[in-house]
């Protein structure tokens, strides 16, 4: 393989086009083929094209607002900005939401973004050494040569950033480069394997020029995009604050699934290289209380009383069998050497998506439509039916129907002996 054609398939993993017959409504691969969306590889994201599709099919009906309260790297609000459409997104993560700013900065000058590039390059020139100590993480994931160069890239950048839409781009393009040019395994999903090596990992500094290359070309390629700009709000879902009332009438969007990922380390890396986080336990204070109960990691023993969370009146629809499931992942944890905290996680998960539907009540007018792309849960080989259980928390916030459009089978891919129950995921549509 050419130079060239290597560093391009480090840098954008997964930019092969897929087969048409395959079902990618719930994957963010094919999106490293499309501008801006490459610009940064977020683990829990969702098809571009769907969302696009989905926002079309809408247009055909009249104006359409659309609302993505799991705004995540922008995905959805990218493909209403392509289509000229009126955008709201609100993302809680701090980190993610700051990247997803950044991509939605697109739209601004090219020129101004590769000269801030050059001077960040030609000051970076001019250091020597570390600035400072760095997380064993970091050691562990790049060479001593490759992290003298990226601390003069980042110390580069701090000293010249001013919040101009340049200077955010650049610490983008920095981001951006941080896994493929790391030798340890930074696979594009939370966790980070050290041991695991890869066998050329790219140079930082032509790392670098190319990403810088390709937002530059991406943003001259979507000149023509021109219309409404999103708005993005950092903040929660559960409260959809800062989203006027009544204000849209279609939701798309991706919730955190009831599986037990840790949304809040799936940036740990650029975090830690960053100095935003020292490490793993900096993530409650940093990010984690500000998530989706979706992981253990958010609900110690300490921090939860399953009766209270059990007694919510949101959860009136479906309490009779959210207790039943959540007693029985109790019993079922006793038996287990972790004994991970699943039975306060299942029930967290269905009262703050019960907060959700809430306060989408509150900002879609009538009629809307929503649909939330999603999977079911078995921890511990309990079957939770999420789909269900959160199509019943819609209505019983206001809206008026709900059904489950499955796209594909789930646990079927490792045939591991730890998880033999069936799963799905698919798009839940929501009307009302």
């Amino acid at each position: 393989m050419r130079a060239g054609l290597y560093a391009q398939k480090l840098l954008f993993p997964d930019s092969e086009v897929q087969p048409a017959r395959v079902e990618t409504t719930s994957t963010f691969g094919d999106n490293m083929r499309l501008p801006v969306h490459r610009w940064f590889r977020y683990s829990a994201g969702f098809s571009a094209q769907w969302a696009e599709a989905v926002i079309a099919d809408a247009q055909r009906s009249g104006r359409v607002i659309v609302f993505d309260p799991f705004a995540g790297a922008a995905t959805t609000l990218l493909a209403a900005e392509r289509l000229g459409v009126e955008c709201y997104g609100v993302e809680a993560h701090p980190f993610v939401s700051r990247i997803a700013r950044a991509k939605l900065l697109y739209r601004s000058d090219p020129d101004a973004y590769l000269e801030r590039a050059r001077e960040v390059k030609r000051q970076a020139a001019r250091l020597r050494g570390l600035g400072c100590e760095y997380p064993a993480l970091i050691h562990k994931c790049f060479s001593p040569a490759a992290l003298e160069c990226l601390d003069h890239l980042r110390r580069a950048w701090q000293s010249l950033h001013d919040n101009t839409p340049a200077s955010e781009l650049v610490w983008l393009t920095l981001v951006a480069i941080l896994r493929p040019v790391s030798h340890a395994g930074t696979a594009p999903w939370q966790y980070v394997l050290p041991r695991k090596a890869k066998k050329a990992p790219l140079e930082p500094a032509a790392a670098f020029d190319l990403m810088t290359r390709t937002f530059a070309a991406d943003m001259w390629e979507t000149r023509a995009v021109t219309g409404p700009r999103a708005v993005l709000v950092e903040g929660d879902a559960r409260s959809c604050e800062g989203v006027p009332n009544g204000s849209v009438n279609l939701v798309v969007t991706s919730p955190p699934y009831a599986n037990n990922y840790d949304y809040a380390d799936a940036t740990r890396l650029e975090m830690c290289f960053l100095r935003e986080i020292d490490g793993w336990g900096d993530l409650q204070g940093a990010v984690r209380h500000r998530l989706i109960r979706s992981c253990s990691q958010h609900v110690p023993e300490s921090a939860v009383n399953l009766d209270e969370v059990l007694a919510a009146p949101e959860l009136a629809p479906i309490r009779s069998d959210l207790t039943r499931v959540c007693r029985q992942l109790d019993r079922v944890r006793r038996t287990k050497g972790g004994r991970k905290t699943y039975h306060l996680m299942v029930a967290c998960y269905f009262l703050d998506m019960a907060q959700v539907w809430q306060a989408l009540r509150r900002v879609c007018r009538r009629p809307s439509r929503a649909c939330f792309v999603l999977g079911d849960s078995a921890p511990y080989g309990v079957y939770v039916p999420v789909m269900e259980w959160i199509g019943a928390l819609a209505q019983a916030a206001g809206f008026d129907s709900f059904a489950f459009e499955k796209t594909r089978d789930r646990n079927v891919k490792w045939k591991n002996r730890k998880h033999r129950v069936p799963l799905c995921e698919g798009r839940l549509w929501v009307r009302g």
